[in-house]
């Protein structure tokens, strides 16, 4: 039988996780104006170890209190920056080393799990409503889609973000090899991993 793991089981686990990780993230936010989602994302992103957002366009500021309660200080755990624009976003990410990946249902978008995630990413997204610019598709490496097959045709963008993200380090630990065991007793990867 399972049990939830004591918080000093989960520092180990989360330690175990974080020597597994070599890549780097960064994430553009383009136009998510509403502070919910921008929280959520920038929770998820700090989850995953984002070292870097531009915030780009109209997007809600971290410092709103509604972004803040689904934050939860996450925020505060990566480097945020601002920028007028996506295209000047996804510059500034690209002359930071990473290769930028927009998040969109767009013409020559391939399915996120055969998307260019490995390295240094940085992942785009855009507007809630309309997704990203056409300046900031064209000043991306690569577009994404993420394969849908319900009835309904689209994500929430901070779900969205949350699988780009999760997607990008699940690639980079399944290459590592066989995963960390989550308990009191898990062992850090051995040197075969």
């Amino acid at each position: 039988m399972s049990t939830q793991l004591r918080p000093t089981d989960v520092k180990r686990l989360n330690r175990l996780w974080r020597r597994r990780t070599e890549g780097r993230l960064a994430l553009i936010a383009e136009s998510v104006t509403q502070p919910f989602n921008l929280g959520s994302i920038l929770r998820t992103a700090a989850v995953f170890g984002v070292e870097a957002a531009w915030l780009a366009g109209n997007t809600a500021d971290p410092s709103h209190p509604q972004v803040g309660k689904t934050a939860l200080g996450s925020e505060k755990k990566m480097r945020l920056e601002r920028t007028r624009t996506g295209a000047e976003a996804a510059r500034a990410a690209r002359e930071a080393g990473f290769r930028v990946v927009a998040l969109e249902l767009a013409e020559g978008a391939m399915a996120l799990h055969e998307a260019p995630l490995e390295g240094d990413v940085c992942i785009a997204l855009g507007a809630e409503d309309h997704g990203c610019s056409p300046a900031l598709l064209a000043a991306a490496d690569a577009a994404a889609y993420i394969p849908q097959v319900g009835r309904v045709g689209s994500l929430n963008v901070a779900v969205a973000a949350s699988i780009a993200l999760a997607e990008a380090r699940r690639r980079e630990w399944a290459a590592t090899g066989p995963g960390a065991t989550a308990g009191p007793n898990a062992q850090a990867p051995s040197a075969r991993d």
